[in-house]
């Protein structure tokens, strides 16, 4: 009998893997950047002419400009962790499924036991 199972993959932070995902990060924080000020223009523009209610407009629109700000502020964290983690750190990317094989006799805690595939500079690297 064949199941499914999670399988988490971690990344070894190295120097490349590191500036990779502070540019990912960096790249995220500017879009949310970009975003608050887009939303702030629509809210003026909305607001000269004069169609919409401004009480009703202002109250939706800054909940989704808090919204992104506290993006920004979780980016920010999350920045100033990847910067004190050391090199060879292993970071938690995503969870992937697999394909298990279970038979008759087999030891079902080993079985259902977390599995890991730890990656370093985009190659596979060890599999728990």
């Amino acid at each position: 009998m064949k199941i499914l199972q999670t399988v988490v993959v971690k990344q070894v932070l190295t120097e490349n893997s590191k500036k990779t995902l502070l540019d990912s990060i960096l790249q995220s924080k500017n879009q949310l950047h970009k975003e608050c000020e887009q939303l702030q223009f629509e809210l003026k523009k909305m607001e000269k002419t004069k169609k919409y209610n401004p009480a009703k407009l202002q109250p939706h629109f800054l909940k989704e400009i808090n919204n992104r700000q506290e993006k920004i502020k979780l980016l920010d964290f999350q920045i100033e962790q990847i910067h004190m983690l050391p090199l060879g750190s292993e970071l938690k990317e995503k969870e992937v499924q697999s394909i298990i094989e279970v038979n008759k006799g087999d030891d079902w805690a080993e079985i259902t036991s977390l599995r890991t595939i730890v990656i370093k500079e985009g190659i596979v690297e060890d599999i728990r």
